[in-house]
């Protein structure tokens, strides 16, 4: 057998031997204005979804969520320095970088980004929640489960369910990544991201709202994301402090929008 017939005689491939890796990840949660939610839903699955994103250099994924009222209304902690209103943040979507192409990546994005605005082919009538870039620090799979997080956006699962922490001194994401995984992990795989910087010369209207001690954790899972959220989830906030890895600043389930659909809009609030 020849390295590829010998490589995936089992599920399980371990990340050195991935020929494609998630190297880094671009989180963009959004806030349409009110009255604007169909035509932002429309724009962006039907032109910068892909114009924005998916025709770049490097990236291989992406996956749109929403986060319905009976989403926000479970958010915690009320006070969140992500959202700061628990009830904005509705639309997120989250895109997958080749490994060790992050720089080549970023520089096209921001020029395409750049060039759509000068062609007016953006949206206005929208606010930059929080929109940041991650870099991969490890991942987790619940009891049973072999899914590579690589292919956790193209899988089709029905929610995510994204938790942000801010980690203590002497705590990094290695540590929270084994913390996920002892649980034992509640989603049927979980990848845990570290804060990398945004370019100077991205648009003005996406504000820098990251921080260095942050610790991103996205989990997908194969029942209903709410009831998901309810049973494995909203206790972590308490788990994640008393084991001295810091505090959870934002944690909310999200539903997988349906592509070329209004599904879920007239649910936002």
């Amino acid at each position: 057998m020849n390295a590829s017939e010998q490589r995936y005689q089992t599920p399980d491939v371990p990340r050195a031997d991935r020929q494609i890796r998630v190297g880094s990840l671009l989180f963009t949660m959004v806030e349409p204005h009110k009255g604007h939610e169909v035509a932002y839903n429309r724009w962006y699955e039907r032109d910068h979804f892909y114009a924005g994103c998916m025709i770049g250099a490097w990236q291989f994924a992406g996956s749109r969520y929403v986060a319905t009222r009976e989403c926000k209304e479970r958010r915690y902690p009320k006070e969140s320095p992500i959202t700061l209103d628990p009830m904005i943040g509705s639309y997120l979507a989250v895109y997958w970088v080749l490994d060790d192409h992050h720089d080549d990546w970023n520089k096209w994005g921001v020029e395409q980004v750049n060039w759509l605005h000068a062609n007016e082919r953006m949206f206005n009538e929208r606010d930059h929640i929080h929109t940041a870039l991650y870099n991969y620090a490890g991942e987790a799979n619940a009891p049973g489960s072999s899914m590579p997080v690589e292919l956790a956006l193209d899988r089709g699962y029905p929610g995510m369910i994204t938790l942000i922490g801010e980690m203590t001194d002497g705590v990094d994401a290695a540590a929270v990544t084994k913390w996920v995984d002892g649980l034992p992990c509640p989603g049927d795989v979980v990848l845990v991201g570290a804060p990398l910087p945004l370019r100077g010369d991205r648009p003005s209207d996406v504000p820098d709202t990251q921080a260095d001690n942050r610790v991103l954790m996205l989990a997908w899972v194969t029942d209903d994301p709410v009831r998901a959220f309810d049973e494995r989830f909203a206790g972590l906030g308490d788990s994640f402090a008393k084991a001295g890895l810091g505090e959870i600043v934002f944690a909310s389930p999200f539903r997988a929008t349906i592509p070329g659909t209004d599904t879920y809009i007239d649910e936002l609030w």
